[in-house]
């Protein structure tokens, strides 16, 4: 079983490039399924999560083809089945995003229930609503949701909670459906504009992604095109507490830091120097870490994917911190690991109290979950002695090469059979 060996590491320093983002690259392979002409994708990350779409897109008759490092040629000129398969949908959650494209393109799609990580339930329920507002009937059995439609009518939907996965699912659907979709309530994250713009590219008409309100005015047809995935905000923020938790100083390349201001705005507030420019961020230490109140929200709000690498660094805050979770019910799992590493922290409902000043020591830990085995590497590097990460397999979901990425900044880190 591979493991990750992480030991206290100096201050991180030293320049590290961020790839393509995870969540605006999965939800873009899935609508290449509205198009039957060829797209080309660029900075594509090297991650497990994207080799399970490709594979889902194939078996669906799609034909993947990499130009290239990080370029991906993308063709669905032939769709072969409407079903996808347990064995790809379980693995991970954002493969039930193919749902919206197939409904839309073959008028019926059949999809199992989706899994990955364990940080909450999750439910589909909002994709569901959107698509029988669409004209779909829905119908579970046996583990799968089968949707069908003699054709899709846009309609105004209201999402009871502005649900990524919902909003990009109906756009999806709404995108070759008849009339205009009025989608309010909807996310806002820039992984939302980034689809926008791809479909919009391909011949879409889409406007308001970025906003609660989002039209989408349906075509008959979609043609090819070639587009760049925006940064991955979420490994930039990985990367920027790691530097101001390790008493670090890094340059964040491939940026866009109005995505990443509420994590900006949290790292000065406990102590940190941030400098932005146009595409990069410097992160510079701060003498001590001050402590911290968050509380995640929707975008433009805290991140919730960014919380548990916060807990790591808070474990040395002076003070007392809390962490409020509004997102997901069961995202404190990493709690129990940091705390056999030696962090003080009390679970209260959805709020964390950490109290600061811990000190950590080197333990056998495992990642919970995409985000915690983030977090858990860099607690390791902060902690006296070696920690041993089991069930990587959840970091490489999200993160590509991120230890030979810690190592070239300082950090003592490896992979371990």
């Amino acid at each position: 079983m591979e493991k990750i060996i992480v030991r206290k590491s100096p201050a991180l320093k030293g320049v590290i490039k961020v790839d393509g983002a995870k969540n605006s690259i999965l939800p873009i392979l899935a609508a290449t399924l509205l198009c039957q002409e060829e797209c080309i994708i660029h900075d594509i990350p090297d991650l497990q999560d994207v080799k399970v779409m490709c594979r889902l897109l194939e078996v669906l008759g799609a034909k993947v083809e990499k130009l290239g490092r990080e370029t991906l040629k993308i063709t669905a000129k032939n769709i072969a089945t409407c079903e996808a398969p347990y064995e790809l949908i379980s693995k991970m959650r954002a493969s039930f995003l193919v749902m919206g494209p197939l409904l839309a393109r073959c008028k019926n799609a059949k999809v199992c229930m989706p899994g990955g990580c364990a940080i909450g339930t999750r439910p589909i329920d909002l994709h569901l609503k959107g698509f029988k507002y669409l004209g779909a009937d829905i119908k579970s059995e046996s583990g799968y949701v089968n949707a069908r439609t003699e054709k899709l009518v846009g309609r105004d939907i209201y999402l009871d909670f502005p649900s990524v996965g919902a909003t990009e699912n109906i756009i999806m659907a709404a995108t070759l459906a008849e009339g205009e979709t009025i989608l309010e309530n909807a996310a806002e994250e820039p992984e939302i504009v980034d689809l926008a713009n791809f479909i919009n590219s391909m011949g879409g008409k889409i406007v308001g992604a970025g906003t609660k309100t989002i039209r989408i005015k349906g075509v008959k047809k979609l043609h090819g095109t070639e587009h760049t995935v925006i940064p991955d905000r979420i490994e930039a923020g990985t990367y920027m507490v790691a530097a101001a938790a390790t008493g670090g100083d890094l340059m964040i390349e491939n940026v866009v830091p109005n995505h990443l201001q509420p994590v900006i705005a949290k790292l000065r507030e406990a102590g940190a120097t941030v400098e932005e420019y146009d595409d990069k961020i410097r992160v510079k230490a701060g003498d001590t870490i001050k402590a911290l109140d968050i509380k995640t929200l929707p975008y433009p709000g805290f991140p919730t994917d960014m919380q548990a690498q916060f807990m790591a660094m808070l474990s040395k805050a002076e003070g007392t911190s809390i962490i409020n979770e509004t997102i997901f019910e069961n995202r404190f799992m990493h709690a129990t690991e940091m705390s056999r590493m030696g962090l003080k922290v009390k679970l209260e409902g959805n709020s964390a109290v950490l109290k600061g000043s811990s000190k950590l020591s080197g333990a056998k830990v495992k990642a919970t979950d995409l985000r915690a085995g983030a977090a858990l590497i860099i607690a390791g590097m902060m902690a006296e002695g070696e920690t041993e990460i089991t069930e990587v397999y959840h970091i490489k979901r999200g993160y590509s090469n991120i230890v030979k990425k810690l190592q070239n900044l300082g950090a003592d880190i490896n992979y371990e059979k």
